[in-house]
């Protein structure tokens, strides 16, 4: 697969709790922004457990729907898929969603990459495919354009990996792209929903998804929070941009 990507992987091994502050120091950083700010924190950390707490009771029925038909639809294989992604300080975390795509999806990708060189210059360019044949029929498509396979990561908003608002959560391969801006991005927690994913999610470029998420972290507070959540819900029902 590496081979296939020709990317390389960024060596987060350095970006640890015990010397950010040191890295942040040596890039000439700063780090006093508005998600910093220790009553912002405190309060955005209570927001984001009563917030998660309430969804994952109410919309507990569409758990038991949407996990019963990714059941139905590809019996082999765990209804979450769990994938690993780089959280605040760099430490990786596992990221729960609803899986959208069938068991054998890597070998699939892996393949797929090999043989078609158009698919494999443009998973390099997103990480993603926009037509993407690894997908569930129906129930797969579905919770992937309505971004509702995400809603397993409120659960990791409860144990303190992500927030309910904050820039994407990205994969290792990804943090070749960030350059000297990675330090201040893995300064705050992922975010379920955030800039990105209300102003176009895959119909932006890359630098500009990097733009957006750095332009919250230095200017996010709680009433931006609020209103990126209430535009999420109409994106999701808009479908537009996701894939």
């Amino acid at each position: 697969m590496n081979a296939v990507l020709e990317k390389k992987v960024y060596d987060i091994s350095s970006i640890k709790f015990s010397n950010f502050n040191e890295i942040i120091e040596k890039e000439n950083l700063k780090t006093n922004l508005n998600l910093d700010v220790d009553n912002n924190k405190n309060f955005k950390r209570l927001f984001d457990i009563i917030f998660s707490m309430l969804v994952l009771i109410l919309l507990s029925p569409l758990f038991l729907i949407f996990g019963a038909l990714v059941k139905f639809c590809s019996p082999k294989g765990n209804i979450f898929f769990k994938h690993e992604r780089i959280g605040k300080h760099g430490k990786p975390f596992k990221c729960y969603k609803f899986r959208t795509m069938h068991v054998n999806a890597d070998k699939m990708l892996e393949t797929m990459l090999k043989n078609n060189c158009k698919l494999r210059e443009e998973f390099k360019k997103d990480f993603k495919l926009k037509n993407d044949p690894r997908i569930i029929p129906v129930i797969g498509k579905i919770l992937r354009k309505t971004s509702l396979d995400e809603l397993p990561q409120f659960y990791n908003v409860l144990k303190g990996e992500m927030s309910v608002v904050g820039p994407r959560p990205i994969v290792n391969q990804e943090c070749c792209m960030y350059g000297r801006k990675l330090s201040r991005f893995l300064s705050v927690k992922p975010g379920i929903t955030g800039l990105w994913q209300v102003s176009g999610r895959n119909d932006i470029c890359y630098k500009t998804r990097i733009a957006l998420d750095l332009c919250y972290i230095k200017n996010g507070n709680f009433l931006k929070d609020l209103q990126i959540i209430f535009k999420t819900i109409s994106v999701i029902f808009s479908k537009k941009g996701a894939y």
